[in-house]
């Protein structure tokens, strides 16, 4: 199968499988739970869902618990949308990178706020040179 090919349908997926994790009702799925990528095999037969919360990597892996108890209805819901011949066995992995770059962000920020500082301060001590 064309490389094309596989990349829409991962595409597919990924917008479906958005769409489907709102109307669920289990409890652990949280609200705010993204999915990342989707790799397809080239057979079509696995998909690996990538997905990820805002709320932390515990708050993921307990999503992701419920996506696999879940699984057999996503498969069927997707199905349904996608109108595939062969709908591919899902696989949820729990992916941090959300919160992982949340961090770097935050990292960043603060490396920001003392150049800032460090700018003020010698720009202080420059003023104060040149008035003596």
């Amino acid at each position: 199968m064309s490389g094309h090919r596989i990349n829409r349908i991962s595409e597919d997926i990924k917008r479906e499988l958005s769409a489907i994790f709102r109307t669920l009702k289990d409890p652990r799925i949280s609200s705010m739970i993204t999915v990342l990528r989707v790799e397809v095999t080239n057979d079509l037969s696995y998909a690996t869902v990538h997905v990820s919360t805002i709320e932390g990597e515990a708050k993921t892996a307990e999503s992701v618990k419920g996506l696999k108890s879940a699984q057999r209805y996503i498969r069927r819901e997707l199905g349904s949308a996608l109108k595939l011949r062969h709908v591919p066995e899902l696989r949820f992995v729990a992916d941090n990178s959300i919160a992982y770059s949340a961090e770097i962000n935050k990292i960043l920020k603060g490396l920001h706020l003392e150049d800032k500082e460090d700018e003020e301060n010698t720009d202080a001590e420059s003023f104060g040179a040149e008035e003596e």
